[in-house]
């Protein structure tokens, strides 16, 4: 049992620093830095829905609290959303707010894991999926996945040979951070019914669902809804990821569960957070529609300058640097690359087997200093 100054071995376990390791040369970097080590977006969200926006005489009570389920109108605003765009035939008791798809995660692994059980988790994977895997006491089980899956009957295939008597859920992210792969719909179904088969939890990670380049996109819980737990973001959706808005979806009764954790950790998203993320899904249609036909023109010129695969969804590329490293490794690299004053997240907090790759993030800047970020990382790899 932990006694001062000692810790808990689980919380000792998790990452610290996610994704970087450099922050002493980054801070002393005489030249301009390009951050495409962070997932996030270099545009405001769509006018009337920032911080600048919001008064109290049109919204009034913007400093108190609201429901811990959320707040009403934009419950209301979510079910119609998710009826008519992600074929979910779900009533308000099935949808809670949360501090981001952070915390939509968290409370959804606080409802249904108990202490010691395992989760399968795709990988490479959101950096920080593992982590709060082990905060609830749980064991993160990492399946390398992405690269090395060919078909739905692969797919099944890979997960048998993980799945044990200890697994309670089986994590997966479509479009996929860091990869930008969209799985195909037969493919979530097989998996769906995989998890069905087992008697497991689902959970579908679906931030990144406006922003599907190439493919389809489809949401788990269309195949299993009973088991599904599916999490959403207007941090991603709408260029918001400051205001900490996100959404979890499920069975009613699991959902109410998973609010008892919300509520003891974060009690409730933020009031003004709420009312923007409300405006936005009412109004930012046409600005999610700009936003991706920018995020997918400067995601394709990147891959193409990288030699990469163009990507498929999300805002990511994930590159296999293993050819291009000495004997100091990917760090060696990135402190490389930093000298160009490029940023790059370590592909090992995305999965211990990814420990030789990187990701990369084209919207964290505008898109002309991606363009330059990706051309001297380009050189730095001798394609020009």
């Amino acid at each position: 049992m932990p006694r001062p100054p000692n810790v808990t071995p689980e919380v000792a376990a998790m990452p610290g620093a996610i994704f970087s390791k450099l922050q002493a040369r980054i801070q002393s970097h005489p030249g301009p830095l390009f951050p495409l080590h962070v997932g996030d977006t270099w545009l405001d969200p769509v006018e009337g829905a920032r911080m600048e926006d919001l008064t109290l005489s049109t919204q009034p009570r913007l400093h108190h609290y609201v429901s811990p389920q959320g707040e009403p109108a934009l419950i209301e605003a979510l079910v119609e959303k998710l009826r008519a765009k992600n074929g979910l035939a779900v009533e308000p008791s099935a949808v809670l707010v949360t501090a981001g798809a952070t915390g939509a995660l968290a409370s959804a692994l606080g409802a249904i894991l108990s202490p010691g059980e395992e989760v399968v988790i795709l990988s490479p994977f959101w950096p920080l999926i593992r982590g709060i895997v082990q905060a609830f006491r749980g064991r993160p089980v990492e399946l390398p996945f992405y690269d090395r899956v060919g078909s739905a009957a692969e797919a099944v295939a890979a997960l048998k040979a993980v799945v044990g008597p200890r697994t309670a859920a089986l994590y997966i992210s479509s479009p996929s951070n860091p990869t930008g792969r969209v799985l195909p719909p037969s493919w979530i179904e097989a998996i769906a019914a995989f998890a069905r088969s087992q008697d497991l939890w689902l959970l579908s990670d679906e931030t990144y669902e406006d922003y599907v380049f190439r493919g389809e996109q489809v949401s788990a819980a269309r195949f299993a809804p009973e088991r599904t737990l599916t999490a959403f973001s207007f941090s991603k959706a709408y260029g918001m990821a400051g205001n900490r808005v996100g959404v979890l979806v499920g069975p009613p009764t699991v959902v109410a569960q998973a609010r008892k954790v919300s509520t003891h950790t974060f009690y409730a998203a933020p009031t003004s957070g709420q009312r923007a993320a409300l405006i936005a899904l009412t109004r930012g249609e046409a600005w999610v529609r700009e936003a991706k036909a920018l995020y997918q023109a400067v995601g394709d010129r990147a891959a193409a300058a990288l030699r990469l695969p163009p990507p498929e969804g999300s805002t990511f590329l994930f590159l296999d640097l293993r050819p291009f490293l000495d004997d100091r490794g990917v760090s060696g690299f990135m402190e490389d690359a930093l000298d160009d004053g490029v940023l790059l997240a370590p592909g090992e907090s995305c999965g211990v087997d990814y420990a030789g790759w990187a990701r990369l993030c084209f919207t964290s800047a505008p898109p002309g200093q991606v363009d330059e970020a990706v051309a001297r990382l380009s050189r730095r790899l001798g394609y020009t």
